[in-house]
């Protein structure tokens, strides 16, 4: 009998410990499933924010990339393929002059934004083997505070300026500063490139900015936020 009790206490401390065990592990992977949830939800509200409010994002069909090896790089020798490329985000832009942007804007490679613009450079390039003819529109795929009444952008394609911007309120025409204006209320620009050769590269800058000396930049417009998107496709091959 006194062995069976000795038998009967051990098993319980053994039991009660293996308990006090399996309490502890239980409690370390609910606190790394915790963890882990709380990871995964900041990435996706980082992505969310950045796909949803983002400056500047240029991407190309996975298709045209896969089967005619179309594809995009922040500098002109690549070492890989892309579908998909995205600006750095300038916080609390202010307002600036035009004429105040610096003039190397098209000679710096990927993003290189400055205090109150953004500023981004990539190269659309023919990696495949057939002559082909593209076509590229730049839309507006976010506006807040209707900020989007007083940005300008400009658009340097192998080194030829455009600068855009919305109607006058008033609908009288372009502002004096631009060179066009938007081709409709969500589409900044589009742009092609017929009998675009293998091996061929398109250099584009685009530069975003609020233009001070537009009578539409007002208070108003303070805490807007701008999202612009292009959008490259192949059209024909040849």
């Amino acid at each position: 009998m006194a062995e069976t009790r000795v038998i009967d206490v051990l098993e319980l401390r053994r039991t009660a410990k293996e308990t006090k065990r399996h309490v502890v592990v239980m409690r370390v992977l609910g606190l790394l499933v915790i963890l882990l949830v709380a990871v995964i939800a900041i990435a996706y509200a980082i992505s969310y924010f950045y796909d949803k409010y983002g400056s500047f994002t240029v991407k190309i069909n996975k298709y045209d990339m896969m089967r005619q090896g179309l594809t995009l790089s922040e500098v002109p020798e690549y070492d890989k393929t892309n579908s998909v490329l995205n600006a750095n985000i300038v916080y609390d832009m202010t307002n600036i002059s035009g004429e105040d942007l610096p003039d190397n804007l098209d000679m710096i490679n990927g993003s290189h934004n400055g205090e109150s613009y953004i500023a981004y450079t990539f190269y659309l390039i023919n990696a495949g083997d057939d002559t082909i003819s593209y076509e590229g529109v730049m839309s507006i795929e976010n506006v807040t505070n209707n900020v989007d009444e007083a940005v300008r952008v400009a658009v340097y394609k192998n080194g030829e300026k455009t600068v855009y911007g919305k109607t006058k309120s008033n609908g009288a025409g372009k502002e004096s500063d631009c060179d066009s204006e938007f081709t409709s209320s969500t589409v900044v620009m589009t742009t092609d490139h017929k009998g675009f050769e293998p091996q061929a590269r398109d250099k584009y800058t685009v530069v975003i900015w609020l233009e001070g000396n537009d009578p539409d930049c007002t208070d108003a417009l303070i805490g807007g936020t701008l999202k612009l998107g292009m959008d490259f496709k192949i059209v024909e091959t040849t």
